[in-house]
């Protein structure tokens, strides 16, 4: 037994076929209508997140032009004082507004380790006697949010957590 293809003859909603013409890209664009060509550029003051950034975006008509803008744009960020303006305006924010601890850019920084992204732990308490270290770890469980500083030895051989308590030490 055979079944008829579905996709042989003319479409069942009844559209018309019509074939598609691929025009040719022409260097001209049509007045009133957007630039073809953007380029973004991020403008970075350090290494760091906390670095403060200009993220200009340039357009243009060509590839050429929309560079020689981009060349033009940076020039002028520099002769009119924009770049200094930015940087001045980021360390004022930086000294005038501190984020609560643990968010935004005054957070410890995160390191990879074992394959996951570690937190840089709170010490631990002076009578803590674990010789093989801790790793805070956080979550939200029924009763609400907790945290933890655990024991980095292998499971079974590992010390007692240490449990953050309502005034923020860990015990």
């Amino acid at each position: 037994m055979s079944f008829p293809n579905p996709f042989d003859g003319a479409s069942p909603w009844g559209e018309p076929e019509t074939p598609k013409e691929n025009k040719p890209m022409t260097n001209a664009v049509a007045a009133g209508t957007p630039n073809p060509f953007k380029i973004g550029i991020t403008l970075k003051a350090a290494a760091g997140y906390d670095a403060e950034w200009l993220t200009p975006v340039v357009f243009g008509a060509t590839a050429d032009e929309t560079a020689k803008r981009v060349r033009e744009l940076v020039q002028a960020l520099a002769d009119n004082g924009v770049i200094e303006l930015v940087s001045s305006a980021a360390v004022k924010m930086r000294d005038t507004h501190q984020p609560p601890a643990g968010r935004g850019g005054n957070s410890a920084p995160k390191t990879f380790q074992g394959g996951k992204v570690q937190s840089a732990a709170p010490a631990a308490p002076a009578g803590d006697n674990c010789p093989h270290g801790r790793t805070l770890r956080e979550g939200q469980g029924a009763k609400g949010a907790w945290a933890a500083l655990f024991c980095n030895a292998p499971k079974g051989s590992n010390c007692d957590p240490l449990w953050r308590q309502k005034d923020g030490s860990f015990s």
